[in-house]
């Protein structure tokens, strides 16, 4: 790790100070330590506040900075710079891009070059939502491009899920620090994605999610992407702002359309309206992409698709309680067990075996409360 970096972390610490005005100082200044090292009076020429003056002024904040880059490095995780040839160049392409980016999985370099697209969508997401997420994001993994999301509940847990379901490398963009785990029950699902992919965030070690860093996360998030994929999002959903950051960024923005009467489809039909492509299938999305790229994707073959993609559908692989249980169940809508045991005619144990080999076959996905869906 480079000796400057704790300037370039000291500076991401001083409260008052955001990335807009950070990177103005950085750019006015030369470098994160003339900033550091400048006068009071050049720094209130530069338009700073007196407490932020008083605060980048003061020993204290380097003394953390460089206890911050000691924890960073006891993680195993990683601080990139904005003047790093490894920083991602979309995301220099901004006007306030983060200075620092607190980066934790080995992949993030790697798959954060590819082709990178976000979809992102409603916490309080249907089962339909989830279940189209889950299947772009794999069918579009499974082509080599990388899926961004922010690792909340609903729609991005899905398309995260949906990138780790084919072994295709998704990057979590995060509104807390990355040693603090939100929502708390996505332990598990962090661990996944930064064993194969990365976990990234601007913000400092132990900072909270608090409701004003999520917006600025968001332009992280688009930021990173060729396009913006928005699957559901409600009338004032955070989602929105993603999308309309994206489109000032110059990215390209994608939506699923959805039913006039359901809630979380009046964001994806409004961008949809307002000149939002519309997308049905993964092709639309790469359809987008530079022409060397697209031919790439669309001419090679794809070893081993999902099982619930067009190329496994084949009912005969199932037995007949399999068939007969899957036929009942929809991509839509979750069914109670007890339901399916008096539509199906199936002894209890027969239904039990035939709903565990759907789901290894993952064909199925179990719901809380013994509910079951079908895989799109």
């Amino acid at each position: 790790m480079r000796a400057d970096v704790a300037d370039w972390v000291a500076l991401n610490l001083v409260r008052g100070i955001g990335p807009r005005t950070a990177n103005l100082l950085i750019n006015r200044f030369s470098s994160p330590a003339a900033v550091l090292a400048s006068s009071r009076a050049d720094l209130e020429r530069a338009g700073l506040k007196p407490e932020a003056i008083s605060e980048l002024r003061t020993s204290d904040v380097l003394n953390k900075a460089n206890a911050e880059v000691e924890r960073i490095q006891s993680m195993g995780a990683r601080l990139l710079t904005r003047d790093e040839t490894a920083y991602p160049a979309l995301l220099r392409e901004l006007p306030d891009p983060p200075i620092v980016l607190y980066v934790q999985g080995d992949s993030f370099f790697e798959i954060s070059s590819r082709p990178c697209l976000a979809i992102v969508g409603s916490r309080r997401a249907s089962i339909y939502g989830t279940n189209v997420a889950s299947k772009l994001a794999r069918e579009l993994a499974a082509r080599g491009i990388t899926i961004i999301s922010g690792l909340a509940r609903g729609i991005d847990a899905a398309a995260h899920r949906g990138a780790l379901d084919v072994q295709g490398k998704t990057i979590a963009v995060i509104g807390t620090g990355i040693d603090v785990t939100y929502p708390k029950d996505h332990g598990p699902l962090t661990r996944q994605i930064i064993e194969t992919g990365a976990l990234i965030s601007e913000f400092p070690l132990e900072t909270p999610p608090l409701a004003q860093n999520f917006p600025y996360r968001n332009r992280v998030l688009s930021g990173l992407c060729f396009g913006v994929l928005i699957v559901e999002a409600a009338e004032f959903s955070g989602s929105l702002i993603t999308a309309r950051l994206a489109a000032e960024q110059g990215r390209e923005v994608f939506a699923i359309p959805g039913q006039i009467t359901a809630p979380g489809a009046f964001g994806p039909n409004a961008l949809i309206r307002d000149g939002a492509k519309l997308v049905a299938t993964w092709q639309d999305i790469v359809e987008e992409l530079p022409y060397e790229i697209k031919a790439t994707i669309l001419e090679s073959s794809v070893p081993s698709e999902h099982p619930s993609t067009e190329s496994n559908t084949n009912i005969e692989q199932l037995s007949k309680a399999e068939t007969a249980t899957l036929r009942l169940l929809k991509t839509d809508a979750s069914i109670h067990i007890d339901e399916l045991i008096i539509s199906s005619r199936l002894t209890r144990a027969d239904l039990m075996s035939a709903l565990l080999g759907l789901e290894m076959k993952d064909r199925i996905r179990e719901l809380p409360g013994k509910m079951f869906v079908r895989k799109l």
